[in-house]
């Protein structure tokens, strides 16, 4: 099961990245756990500077703007 945050303060760019990686996942029959992480702190700890940002089994995949349904696919190895 792959862990997965997302690193930001809830706006819809956070909210929509939180959806498009849950219908990825799905769809590839992964397992996740989805975390949300809105705390300054934490996010400033993983060297987010623009959110969304997407921190996978502890390594920062995606910072910055919504991510394509084909990236979030390529963390998971599908294409």
């Amino acid at each position: 099961m792959k862990n997965i945050k997302v690193l930001g303060s809830g706006c819809a760019n956070c909210r929509k990245t939180w959806q498009v990686i849950e219908e990825v996942a799905h769809d590839a029959g992964e397992t996740i756990q989805l975390e949300k992480v809105d705390a300054i702190e934490e996010i400033a700890r993983y060297g987010i500077l623009r959110t969304p940002g997407v921190v996978m089994d502890g390594k920062v995949v995606h910072s910055g703007g919504v991510p394509e349904r084909e990236k979030v696919a390529q963390w998971f190895g599908h294409h």
